[in-house]
Order: structure tokens, then C-alpha cells, then sequence
């Protein structure tokens, strides 16, 4: 306990330096783009066109609302999760100066890029709501938990991002992987399609999934004005757990982090 209060208060002293290396990878993001934020309501909005036409005309489900506003919300909060880990796998490696040559907590490279996404996902967000009362999706009261929700998300994505940036500090080939691994565990997550519905040893599986209460949530308090279940509950309190430990490891592992850029 008494070294994750001194992370956490190290991290605190250097907030301003998390600030600016933030704004830095967000200017360095959209640099030279034509569209600048466009790509983070672009890719969703094709991806939902893409899932909408499969889901509605190809192997129609009905999944209690508006299927493009359901893909949509799913892809918000996936995007999010998905984004930061691109971003953060790399983060270390591709600062072998600043990780070898200065003192600072490493854990802002991760956490930095964990913080850019946020904004994207605020801009994708924007257009979400734009869906909702295109469709006339009604909101009550538990959208009072959305704030909790997407705490939860970033609290689950903060920690995996530490675990994988170190991972790929030590094993360059996580950063192969990590693609072919995040491409899978999107269908295995209830982005664009009910999770709940798998059965057999397959549905077992995919329940232990930990983004999909956290998804799954997100939709609940958004779209089906009810509050998350136990599961969520569950999953959040772990993932203060994953993050403390996680963040505690990083810690520790830092002084071999030169040895291995």
C-alpha cells in the first residue's frame, strides 16, 4: 500500500508534465491530417453503416433498440479502450531518450495516451447523442450513472494500457500480437451484437470477458434507462485492483526499462 500512495503522489507531482506531454501526442495525432478530430467520428460511423447493413438485412437481430444506435454507442466505448492500447503499446519504445536519459514517472507515456483517447472519445460522443435524438432515444434517470460508467472504462483501460506498454518494453513482438488479439476480442465483446445471446461452452468463455459488463453498461444507462447490474459492480472493483497492481509492477520494473531500449 505505502509504495502505490507513493506512485500516486509522484504521479500527482508531476501532473503538469502529464498535461503537456498529452497535448503534445494529441498535436502530433491529427498532424498533417485533412480531417483532424473527423477520424474519430469517421471510422465508427463506417463501421456502424458496415454492421448495420449485416445485422439488419443479413442476419437480422433485434437487440431492443435503433441497431445503428446501439453499433454506435458499442463502438464509442470500444474505440476508446482500443485506441489507447494502440497508442500506449508503442509508448515506451518509441521514447527511448526520455525513458533512458530523464527522471519523470514512465507511467505518463501510457497514461498520456490513455488521455488523448478521452478527447476522442468526447468528439465521438457528441455524435452519439446527435443518433439518439435522430432515433428519439428516450434518457432517465440512470443516465445519473454515466459519469461512474466511463470511469470504470478508463480505470480497466488505464491499467491494461501500463501492462502492455511495459510488455513491450521487454517482448517487442506484444506489439505484433496486440493487433491480432485486439481484433478478436472486439467480437468477443458485445460491440455490435448481444454477447448474452452465445450459448454452450462458447457463451461460458466469453462471459468471463471483462469489457463486456463495462459495454454493456454504458448502452444500460444510455439507451435502456436502467442502472448496470452486479456484473458491472464486479468488474469495476477488479479493475481498481488491476489498476492498482498494475501500476505497482510498473513501478517496480521501471529500473530495467533502460537496460532494455
Amino acid at each position: 500500500m505505502s509504495i502505490l500512495m507513493e506512485v500516486v503522489a509522484e504521479q500527482w507531482e508531476y501532473r503538469e508534465l502529464l498535461v503537456r506531454m498529452t497535448a503534445r501526442d494529441l498535436l502530433l495525432r491529427y498532424k498533417q491530417t485533412v480531417m483532424g478530430f473527423g477520424w474519430a467520428i469517421f471510422m465508427p460511423l463506417v463501421n456502424t453503416a458496415i454492421f448495420s447493413v449485416i445485422f439488419t438485412r443479413v442476419a437480422t437481430i433485434d437487440v431492443g433498440t435503433p441497431y445503428p444506435v446501439y453499433a454506435f454507442c458499442g463502438l464509442v466505448a470500444w474505440n476508446f479502450f482500443a485506441s489507447s492500447l494502440r497508442f500506449s503499446v508503442t509508448s515506451l519504445t518509441s521514447n527511448p531518450s526520455l525513458v533512458t536519459k530523464v527522471y519523470f514517472p514512465r507511467e505518463i507515456f501510457p497514461f498520456s495516451a490513455v488521455l488523448v483517447s478521452i478527447v476522442d472519445f468526447a468528439v465521438s460522443a457528441l455524435v452519439l447523442v446527435a443518433l439518439m435524438l435522430y432515433y428519439k432515444v428516450a434518457v432517465g434517470l440512470p443516465l445519473l450513472m454515466l459519469p461512474v460508467v466511463v470511469l470504470a472504462i478508463v480505470v480497466f483501460t488505464a491499467a491494461t494500457a501500463l501492462v502492455i506498454s511495459m510488455a513491450n518494453l521487454f517482448y517487442r513482438d506484444v506489439k505484433y500480437l496486440f493487433e491480432i488479439v485486439i481484433a478478436v476480442w472486439m467480437f468477443a465483446t458485445s460491440v455490435v451484437y448481444p454477447i448474452g445471446r452465445v450459448g454452450g461452452k462458447l457463451g461460458a468463455v466469453l462471459a468471463l470477458n471483462p469489457m463486456t459488463p463495462l459495454i454493456d453498461a454504458f448502452r444500460a444507462v444510455l439507451l435502456d434507462q436502467r442502472l448496470p447490474g452486479m456484473a458491472f459492480g464486479v468488474t469495476f472493483a477488479a479493475s481498481v485492483v488491476f489498476l492498482a497492481g498494475a501500476w505497482v509492477m510498473f513501478h517496480l520494473a521501471e529500473f530495467d526499462f533502460a537496460e532494455n531500449l
